[in-house]
């Protein structure tokens, strides 16, 4: 590790992390366990991500996210504040499998 960056081991996901996937889950009608057995997890696990007290692997939680329709991009630090604001301001974002591009994908603009 670069001398320079400190260390930092998380208690748990991020509060607002937390609550997107919660806010997810619901909004597609899941419960904890229908969540869980979709992402290959027991329900006290998805409890335990979304109530902060398990810090999921991150090829668990890249399992997660995905089943939910979403993904974790890596981002340069200083434009976290632009990627966040663009995130904000698309009216009706496609949900996974509806209108779905690649990330690097052009739209056709003749449709």
């Amino acid at each position: 590790m670069l001398s320079h960056i400190a260390s930092t081991r998380l208690g748990s996901l991020p509060e607002t992390m937390r609550r997107e996937l919660k806010a997810a889950r619901k909004k597609r009608g899941w419960t904890q366990s229908e969540l869980g057995r979709r992402a290959g997890l027991p329900q006290a696990h998805v409890s335990g991500i979304e109530t902060g007290k398990i810090v999921p692997r991150f090829d668990t939680l890249l399992d997660f996210v995905r089943v939910l329709g979403l993904d974790l991009v890596l981002v340069k630090r200083e434009l976290v504040p632009v990627v966040t604001a663009l995130v904000r301001e698309t009216p009706n974002f496609p949900e996974h499998g509806e209108d779905e591009l690649s990330l690097y994908a052009e739209r056709d603009h003749d449709a």
